[in-house]
């Protein structure tokens, strides 16, 4: 009985040898946060632990960690909305950019509104500031660089940044939820 535990501890720390670093990067690119992907990584590897059924059958294991880890995340980036909105004491920007009538897909589009608001609320304050300028008050980029005092090109750089992130977060958004 016990040499059979031991064969389980050896499969999983190579499970967790190969693995850790990929979970730990999916969610370093969702969180932007170092320590953030290190605690969601170590908790899907926990619960991972306690179910080897899930890790030793090759065959269903990849598509698996993946969603348990986007499960993970969006769990916890819903936890950081409602504490960045309990601080704020402000009721948040609603990003209603998308209405269906399936349950399903509005689930998957609330899903993505948080994920492209907290997208927003991350990047830095002046890119934030243009992108929101751009397209929430439908400002020119002429406009902008006015208001705040830098040049076309600046406002241009900023923008174009802005909607890489966004970008990044919407390939890996969808292409998530075509692994499923």
């Amino acid at each position: 009985m016990n040499g059979n535990r031991d064969n389980i501890d050896v499969c999983f720390e190579q499970f967790y040898a190969a693995n850790f670093p990929r979970v730990k990067n999916f969610a370093r690119l969702l969180t932007k946060s170092e320590e953030d992907a290190e605690d969601i990584a170590q908790d899907v590897f926990a619960k991972l632990w306690n179910t080897p059924e899930t890790w030793e059958d090759k065959e269903t294991w990849h598509n698996y960690i993946y969603t348990m880890t986007r499960n993970h995340i969006f769990n916890f980036l819903k936890h950081k909305a409602v504490e960045q909105k309990y601080q704020q004491q402000s009721e948040p920007e609603d990003y209603n950019y998308y209405s269906t009538d399936d349950i399903h897909d509005q689930l998957y589009a609330k899903e993505l509104q948080l994920l492209i608001k907290l997208t927003i609320d991350r990047m830095p304050e002046q890119r934030r500031k243009v992108f929101l300028m751009s397209r929430q008050e439908d400002m020119s980029h002429t406009e902008i660089a006015e208001r705040l005092g830098i040049s076309i090109r600046t406002v241009e750089r900023h923008i174009y940044l802005a909607l890489g992130e966004l970008k990044k977060v919407l390939y890996l958004f969808f292409f998530i939820f075509t692994i499923e």
